[in-house]
């Protein structure tokens, strides 16, 4: 997974170097989509002049200068002032209209490189250059095709096809002596025919000057537009006709971006750009092209792409929350914004009652399909990571309170087998991207087998939230942090209310469900209770620091603790940990245990306490080395003589245990990585959502 970006300036006379710090920006913004490598690209000064060997290129057409670096932002920062420097590149100079893109790399063809970073060009000149997200599952084929027209390739990416592919296609076009010339959409078009596998690209060439033009399959990708003389009180910020009627020579900044994050500092006025669509900035104005990739497959011909009109939308986030504020760390800074996080993903949702009514739940986009999931065989949760632990934690509540039977799928493991999925089922989807590919592929999959979908996700507009049939926003606010922590306990809160909601009202289980609903209002208090473990958890970090291994032990509702619990440390501590279901103890587990491993034992007051009582005094009998977390003034029944470190949280309803338990883990995670000197922001060989396979 990547991150693009791309600015445009019309009628916006920028100087080079305003133009450097917004790509430069847009990436830091980005970063956390990937950062093993990053790139550039501007206009320089020079403008082409007609030669033998490139003829058709515009006499307006300034030279594109490619900056790519090996690193982080950072890295590409410094190369690059370093590189205008020794070249004296005039960094005050102006531009009325300049095209400009960028990149952030998380590496999946290549290793981090300069010949591997983008932009990715078509060759020498630099005809056409590309930025990806995604991967071409097709592109050796392509290759093979383009080797065989003289093309020679430079980097191990599957993206350097893309850029080759649209000069042969212009090549050829022009070859065949068309007077008007063929369009940039028509060279982009036909390029996106050839490609397979998901997507997002943002073209820029030299045949085109000034115009940028971006296209998408999967991966995500949004348009932001800032009109400079739009005031206040002239006109509104929501405009549905803008895209269908440009004002074109109004002076405007355009963004191309994978992320709301890159964009929202300049503007809030954005469309979402969709599946094969094609948006091309051209003379200040936009338009967007939609063909059907599927009918040109199955008739063998090239049907003309639609005009089509689309509205613009307003971003509901603020800058200050992209910012790190007073923390050190986004993570630890979303850890502690998790009070806030579950105020607003429950606001509106929970209703208190009175009176003459009971208390409730309302989910407004679900209420058109309860009807079906009640009447469902089965429900499935789907998910990867973080999001299928949080659907983990949530089915005990989920299978009490239906009545149904709940079964979990990895979807990566669904998708490989081809698992059984009938018309019968509600499957649910889980990601807090709304991209992640793997989820999104047993989506396709479970719509192909008539299933209700419904989707769980952080992301409005994203590609979950748009094909599944309902579902519910979380409203965890921006994460950047790629370690998730405050979209996994409002992942947990929302699936406890869709609970309630499925489960009905029915008389036997109103005083459980009046209980569950107190409890969620006093929710966040509860977490801001436990973050004051803060320091408790940075002294046992230390203790840890040295560790090679720890070991988590759950059960019941915090199965799933244990296994977050373990997976933020392996992904930002960089440590061995393994989250264990207790009842699997001693069919093989045990024989890890001596003096020497840590082991932290997950013992909450529920109803698997006496059991994990038992598992605390079968490690102990084998001079285990325990860390137990417990109920507040339940220490000495789970550690006699204070044999254990003991870690307390507040008590909660059992099936919101797992929202207080997780925290304490999330700040030891954090906690180790910064004691270990790693990247908490940054884990090594991961990024934020994985919408690669």
């Amino acid at each position: 997974m990547c991150g693009i970006f791309a600015y445009l300036n019309h009628n916006v006379p920028r100087e080079r170097r305003y133009i450097l710090e917004v790509l430069f920006n847009g990436l830091r913004r980005l970063e956390y989509r990937g950062y093993d490598s990053a790139g550039i690209c501007i206009d320089s000064s020079d403008l082409a002049s007609v030669s033998e060997d490139q003829p058709r290129i515009p006499s307006n057409s300034p030279r594109a200068i490619v900056f790519r670096q090996e690193g982080n932002i950072e890295k590409l920062v410094k190369s690059v002032y370093e590189d205008v420097a020794a070249t004296d590149l005039n960094l005050e100079e102006l531009f009325p209209v300049h095209a400009a893109i960028a990149h952030t790399r998380w590496a999946t063809h290549g290793e981090p490189a300069p010949r591997n970073s983008h932009p990715q060009s078509s060759g020498p000149g630099n005809e056409f250059l590309v930025v990806h997200n995604g991967v071409v599952t097709n592109y050796e084929v392509l290759k093979e095709t383009l080797v065989r027209h003289g093309f020679t390739f430079e980097s191990e990416t599957d993206t350097e096809v893309i850029p080759k592919l649209a000069k042969f296609v212009f090549d050829k076009a022009n070859e065949a002596g068309d007077d008007q010339g063929v369009t940039f959409a028509e060279v982009v078009i036909e390029v996106m025919r050839h490609l397979e596998g998901a997507y997002a690209l943002i073209f820029k060439s030299r045949h085109y000057p000034n115009e940028l033009i971006a296209c998408k399959r999967g991966s995500p990708l949004i348009l932001g537009v800032k009109e400079l003389n739009e005031h206040v009180n002239s006109e509104p910020l929501y405009d549905p006709k803008f895209l269908s009627n440009p004002k074109t020579n109004e002076p405007k900044e355009l963004f191309f971006s994978s992320d709301a994050n890159a964009v929202v500092e300049h503007t809030k006025k954005v469309l979402v750009i969709e599946d094969d669509e094609v948006a091309h900035i051209k003379d200040g104005s936009v338009s967007i092209l939609k063909f059907d990739h599927g009918k040109d497959k199955k008739s063998g011909s090239h049907s003309r792409p639609a005009s089509v009109e689309r509205a613009i939308s307003v971003l509901e986030m603020e800058v200050e929350q992209i910012n790190k504020g007073n923390y050190e760390h986004y993570m630890q800074k979303e850890i502690h914004e998790q009070p806030e996080s579950l105020t607003t993903t429950m606001r509106g949702r929970l209703i208190r009652g009175g009176s003459c009514k009971a208390k409730s739940v309302l989910l407004g986009g679900l209420k058109d399909h309860l009807k079906t999931i009640r009447r469902s065989r089965r429900i499935v949760f789907i998910g990867c990571g973080t999001s299928y632990n949080a659907a983990l934690a949530a089915r005990p509540i989920l299978e009490e309170l239906s009545g149904m039977p709940v079964t979990m799928e990895v979807a990566s493991d669904l998708l490989d087998r081809q698992g059984p999925i009938y018309r019968e089922d509600t499957t649910v989807f889980v990601s807090q991207s709304g991209e992640t590919a793997d989820t999104l592929q047993a989506l396709h999959y479970a719509r192909e087998n008539g299933a209700l979908c419904v989707g769980i996700t952080n992301t409005v507009s994203s590609a979950i939230a748009r094909n599944t049939h309902c579902g519910v926003h979380i409203n965890a606010g921006c994460e950047i942090g790629v370690a998730s922590t405050k979209a996994y306990t409002s992942q947990i809160v929302v699936m406890a209310m869709l609970s309630l909601v499925i489960g009905g009202d029915t008389i036997s289980n109103q005083a459980r469900r009046e209980a569950i609903i107190d409890g969620l209002f006093d929710l966040p208090n509860k977490v801001r209770e436990v973050l004051k473990l803060d320091q408790e958890m940075k002294d046992l970090a230390k203790l840890l620091i040295a560790e090679q291994s720890l070991l988590m032990f759950g059960r019941g509702y915090n199965y799933a603790t244990a296994l977050e619990g373990a997976l933020k440390v392996k992904e930002v501590a960089l440590m061995h940990s393994e989250g264990i279901l207790a009842g699997e103890m001693k069919h093989g587990p045990l024989a890890l245990v001596d003096e020497n491993l840590p082991i932290v034992v997950i013992a909450t007051n529920d109803a698997c306490f006496s059991k994990q009582q038992s598992v605390i005094q079968q490690l102990r009998a084998r001079k285990g080395r325990l860390i137990v977390m417990c109920s507040k003034g339940e220490a000495s029944l789970v550690s006699p003589g204070g044999s254990s470190r003991v870690i307390e949280v507040p008590l909660v309803e059992d099936c919101l245990q797992p929202v207080v338990n997780i925290v304490p883990l999330q700040l030891l995670a954090y906690h180790l990585t910064v004691l270990r000197g790693y990247n908490v922001d940054q884990p090594r060989n991961l990024a934020k959502s994985v919408t690669t396979q």
